[in-house]
């Protein structure tokens, strides 16, 4: 079981974001920029994808998207400061497995995600990649986890944070293979894969945009994906479920607000990402980070975050680990 002592951060960014009601949203929506909370360190596979949408919203409303990056504890740092913002339509929130997983796996979060959120639109969907240092020697699924068995509690893997999708995949992998590694938890993947280059750890599960940039460059060796089956834009890695049959970890990005937004702004929000989703530019900048765009209404995201953090749950107990 993972234990992890936990820092007093969610209290202040609480008790600093505390504010009397919003003032009504403006009929020119948005008049101001609109500030937009990033768990995850700048350069990650979540930054990349958010600053993509975020020039186009920008473009597209003659307004600033600007994105914040308030990276540490799986993302929830930033959750806590969007959660705690006014409800106005001028603070949104970067959504992926993450909110869905740290429902479960932190037991003392100050918030209820799926309370205290309202969703807006979905992003894209994605897989995770198994990806190892050059030096690890082993170049499929089954010869790794052989190579793992051969050598217990010396292998690590680096992940994004604690309760990020990135570390979970790992840690369900860790529990339907019996390969014992450590964890070495960082504050966004962009930071570890120094440390994956040089093998002071030996791999990680990352989200695709960035592990495939790695792989593709030569400084990593890809392994398998996450998904089900193999990710039609790179279908020459196998899936880790060939290997390991009901091996399964698919992501999801979109936006969430502060509970009490109002409806009509995050109608003009939803309607302007699914616009963007039907732009052929952005839809191949999206297709380069390896995502698939899943445009949705409010009501549907909001189903999907919903049925993900149920799925996680599962995941969680499975894989037997919690954070404090």
């Amino acid at each position: 079981m993972l234990r992890i002592l936990r820092n007093g951060f969610f209290g202040l960014v609480f008790l600093s974001g505390l504010v009397g009601a919003a003032a009504p949203a403006s009929a020119a929506y948005p008049d101001r920029p609109v500030h937009w909370m990033i768990g995850f360190a700048a350069g990650g596979p979540v930054d990349i994808v958010a600053r993509i949408m975020a020039q186009w919203l920008s473009d597209k409303f003659g307004q600033q998207f600007i994105v914040e990056n308030k990276a540490g504890s799986g993302g929830n740092i930033a959750a806590a400061a969007a959660i705690s913002s006014p409800p106005d339509g001028y603070t949104l929130l970067f959504v992926a497995p993450n909110n869905a997983i740290s429902t479960s796996l932190y037991k003392k979060l100050p918030y209820d995600f799926l309370r205290d959120t309202v969703p807006v639109a979905s992003i894209m969907q994605l897989t995770n990649m198994l990806v190892v240092s050059n030096a690890v020697p082993a170049k499929t699924v089954a010869e790794f986890i052989d190579y793992c068995k051969a050598n217990p509690g010396k292998i690590s893997y680096a992940s994004s944070g604690n309760g990020t999708s990135v570390h979970m995949s790992a840690e369900l992998f860790k529990a339907m293979t019996k390969c014992d590694m450590v964890h070495v938890p960082y504050r966004g993947s962009a930071i570890a894969f120094p440390d994956i280059i040089s093998n002071k750890v030996q791999l990680i599960f990352d989200n695709l945009p960035s592990a495939l940039e790695q792989a593709k460059g030569g400084n990593v060796r890809a392994l398998g994906v996450t998904s089900p089956q193999r990710w039609p834009i790179v279908p020459d890695v196998p899936a880790i479920a060939e290997t390991v049959p009901g091996f399964e970890s698919v992501g999801f990005y979109g936006i969430s607000a502060p509970k009490g937004t109002p409806p009509e702004v995050v109608e003009i929000l939803n309607k302007a990402v699914n616009e963007a989703l039907k732009d052929p530019k952005l839809v191949a900048r999206l297709a380069e980070t390896g995502g698939i765009p899943k445009p949705m209404t409010p009501a549907e995201f909001g189903k999907l975050v919903s049925d993900e953090t149920d799925k996680w749950r599962k995941v969680v107990e499975f894989a037997g680990v919690s954070v404090d």
